[in-house]
């Protein structure tokens, strides 16, 4: 959708809720000018947390005022009240990506802990939206003097798929409505679904860093996760391997479960046990 479809829609899902410009500016805590340059069409790709702001304000989901069809699936619940799952992607549907770092040592020469150091500096920001890769990999390749370096390829050649999450995401997508909430950088998720490396399945939602401007365990990415999935907090579960992330999605009411990379088959046991059915 352009943004000046993206305006309109906005902009009648405003009129048909009753709110002038200025209420509505209130209930989602935008700026006036924010507002109106988005109902005009004048902000190019306006922040998708943004737009979830607006959405709620309006009494509406994402799905519907983007004009996107909503799931027909019928929402089932655990024994414990949970409807949606949210899982991460690094360290929980892959793997961690650590062995890129030693081939980029063995091609360039330079440390092992100086190329991680040197990642972790930037990442952050890549994953937020706030630096483009394309600068992140200039840098990088600076660093290592490898011209034309792209981190992409690095990460995809190095990642592990997690058999038994991925068996997992497919059993619980025919149960519950499932999402992706991750921090990762532009581009990945679609990437990975197309070549295998994560479940290419129907997600109910994919709250991409990138996309969103928030990593987690920022307050604002799980209110937008919420916002986009519909749902009471206490219906959600978040499926992630950071002690941090988990604290954060727990704080605002969400059940969470913390996933041990080196143990699969026990975390999974401990995933399916709090998504037992209802009777």
């Amino acid at each position: 959708m352009d943004e000046k479809s993206l305006g309109k829609r906005l902009q009648e899902a405003r009129r048909s809720a009753g709110l002038t410009q200025q209420e509505l500016c209130h209930k989602a805590g935008l700026s006036y000018s924010t507002l109106a340059k988005i109902e005009r069409g004048a902000i190019k790709s306006p922040s998708i947390f943004t737009i979830v702001q607006i959405a709620a304000a309006v009494g509406t989901t994402l799905d519907e005022l983007m004009g996107q069809p909503t799931s027909t699936k019928q929402t089932k619940l655990s024994k414990s009240g949970i409807s949606f799952v949210f899982f991460d992607v690094n360290g929980c549907l892959l793997r961690f990506f650590h062995s890129a770092f030693t081939r980029l040592a063995e091609k360039s020469g330079a440390p092992a802990d100086l190329i991680e150091t040197t990642f972790w500096h930037y990442n952050d920001a890549v994953c937020s939206g706030k630096m483009p890769l394309a600068d992140f990999n200039k840098i990088l390749g600076k660093q290592l003097d490898i011209p034309g370096l792209d981190w992409k390829d690095y990460y995809l050649s190095a990642v592990d798929p997690i058999k038994e999450m991925h068996d997992l995401v497919t059993w619980a997508s025919k149960h519950y409505h499932v999402g992706l909430l991750t921090n990762i950088m532009p581009g990945f998720v679609t990437t990975l679904k197309k070549q295998g490396l994560i479940p290419n399945i129907h997600y109910d939602a994919i709250i991409d860093s990138s996309e969103v401007g928030y990593i987690k365990p920022d307050r604002e990415i799980y209110e937008a996760a919420q916002a986009k999935a519909g749902v009471s907090a206490s219906e959600i579960l978040l499926i992630d391997d950071s002690r941090t992330n988990i604290m954060a999605a727990e704080r605002l009411g969400w059940h969470v479960l913390w996933f041990d990379d080196f143990r699969p088959k026990d975390s999974v046991t401990r995933v399916k046990a709090a998504l037992e059915l209802a009777e």
